[in-house]
């Protein structure tokens, strides 16, 4: 199994949350993740938002850690076309569009899409993916 993973659900291990337990529990459960550069990106910008000091550096610490256990991918034009064309049919956010359009254009059969943003789950399912987390 390979699951691509949100910026979304990948907080919700260094940001306590209301489903950071299940967060946890999803992404321990599959071997192989998959994310956007994007994620570094998002994830980073919230950790700053959310936390500081020694717990701030922690986590960036915790985070940088696990991105170099996860495979990353950098979209490309196939990519970024599709993600426009997620966001211009289904009217999803910009950077949910963008992640919509990586984890589709992965072509792998038994993917499934973590997320904890509900709008972008059900994008994520009108485009055919199994979606965990929300």
């Amino acid at each position: 199994m390979t699951t691509y993973v949100d910026s979304s659900a990948l907080i919700k291990l260094y940001v306590r949350e209301a489903d950071s337990a299940d967060a946890a529990e999803i992404l321990n459960a599959d071997p192989v993740l998959v994310t956007s550069w994007l994620t570094h990106v998002e994830v980073r910008r919230n950790l700053a938002r959310l936390l500081e000091g020694v717990t701030l550096r922690r986590a960036q610490e915790v985070f940088e850690h696990d991105l170099d256990c996860m495979a990353m991918v950098n979209p490309d034009e196939r990519m970024w076309r599709a993600a426009a064309d997620i966001a211009e049919h289904l009217g999803v956010r910009t950077l949910d569009a963008v992640h919509l359009g990586t984890a589709q254009h992965l072509r792998i059969p038994s993917l499934t899409f973590c997320t904890f943003d509900l709008r972008q789950g059900q994008a994520a399912r009108q485009l055919g993916m199994h979606v965990l987390g929300c």
